[in-house]
Parts: structure tokens; sequence; C-alpha cells
């Protein structure tokens, strides 16, 4: 298999040094190869799946609750205007 080296690392944005790009090649190939021993197994029978566990969500129900945050934040503002901050005008026409 040919591994063009040369565009992987211009897609990684890598800047490799020639030496750096034979051993990444010798790496890659090395890797492929060994992944290439997964075709000789018989998946038939195997349902697809995206995760080896039953993955449920584990979060809770999202429900709006009262908060006092702005007031808080608010708190701590230099100046405010009734439930807003007040800054400086920065837009000019």
């Amino acid at each position: 298999m040919e591994i063009n080296i040369e565009k992987i690392s211009e897609l990684a944005r890598l800047n490799l040094k020639p030496e750096e790009k034979h051993k990444l090649a010798q790496d890659l190939g090395a890797i492929l190869e060994y992944v290439k021993k997964l075709d000789v197994l018989d998946t038939k029978d195997v349902e697809p799946t995206s995760h080896v566990l039953n993955m449920e969500n584990v979060f809770r129900a999202d429900e709006a609750k009262p908060t006092d945050a702005a007031r808080k934040a608010l708190q701590h503002a230099p100046e405010t205007e009734g439930s807003f901050f007040k800054v400086p005008k920065v837009v000019q026409r």
C-alpha cells in the first residue's frame, strides 16, 4: 500500500523533516498492516454498534427553576439601570 506522506502532512498541517516523513510512513504502514488483520474476521452475524456498552441518558430533566443569578450579577456592576448593566456608549453614528 502506497502512503502519500506529503498529502497527509499537508492535511494535518505538519512540517516534517525528511527523516520524520520516513519514520511516519513506516509507522502508518505498520498500523495499516495490523488493521488489515481484521479483514479475516467473520462479522456477518454481528450487529453494528457505536459503543460496546448500552448507553443511557443519565442527565436530569430540563426544568425551569426560579433563580436570582441576574440580581447577584448586577450587585457587582459599577452601574445599573433597572435590570441591566449600564456601560459607556461605544458605538457612534
